[in-house]
């Protein structure tokens, strides 16, 4: 077994498992997709850590705890288009592509954009599209999807995004106020979204999902 392979079971039993993810397509995933080639190369060395990997520009690859509690929460099934807004350099698009029928990868930067296609290609991993433009914006020409996934922080959601979300459809977000975080999924029922507590857990806020600053005089 190559270390690599070693430190992705270790990532598994030491921060999935204990978290009462026990979904087997979602535990599957994190031990095929090799996290070290979805990450910025000085990263490769620390892609298993127990925390988010800092990509620049205030966002990061998301913990592989946050990120397996968020999947077993929203449970993504085989028949299901799903859109990844804010893919990074491609590990959590590589991970949801396990489990869906396609994932739509939205990301703003080229560079990782670029690299989470080379190594989605290099994987063999065909059912995912990658799409670059602004995140507020989601991927329009794909929509509706069923489930939408916000790789970082938000403080509200753009109507962009929710109007792309199928009816009956779920979106899962990690909603900040200050340093405080809350996993929650909203559920689009009637044209509205309603929203329920899943877990707590923090990232930086998404370029675009940021309340705007408002002054009283």
């Amino acid at each position: 077994m190559s270390d690599y392979a070693e430190r992705r079971r270790m990532m598994v039993d030491t921060q999935i498992r204990p978290s009462d993810v026990t979904k087997f397509p979602i535990i599957e995933a994190f031990l095929s997709i090799k996290r070290e080639y979805f990450v910025p190369t000085e990263n490769k060395d620390t892609a298993y850590v127990g925390e988010h990997i800092q990509i620049g520009n205030h966002r990061v690859i998301l913990d592989s705890r946050t990120l397996a509690k968020m999947l077993d929460a929203v449970d993504v099934t085989d028949c299901e288009l799903v859109l990844d807004v804010g893919s990074g350099y491609g590990y959590s698009a590589a991970i949801i592509a396990h489990l869906a029928e396609a994932v739509v990868a939205l990301e703003s930067e080229d560079k990782p954009a670029n690299e989470m296609q080379n190594a989605l290609i290099d994987h063999g991993i065909d059912n995912v599209i990658v799409e670059r433009g602004p995140l507020f914006s989601g991927a329009a020409s794909h929509a509706p999807y069923d489930v939408i996934f916000l790789q970082g922080g938000v403080e509200l959601i753009p109507s962009e995004i929710l109007t792309q979300l199928k009816e009956g459809g779920r979106i899962v977000a990690i909603f900040m106020q200050g340093s405080l975080g809350s996993v929650k999924i909203g559920y689009k029922l009637n044209n509205e979204v309603s929203w329920r507590f899943a877990f707590n857990a923090g990232a930086p806020v998404l370029e675009g999902f940021k309340k705007e600053m408002t002054f009283t005089f």
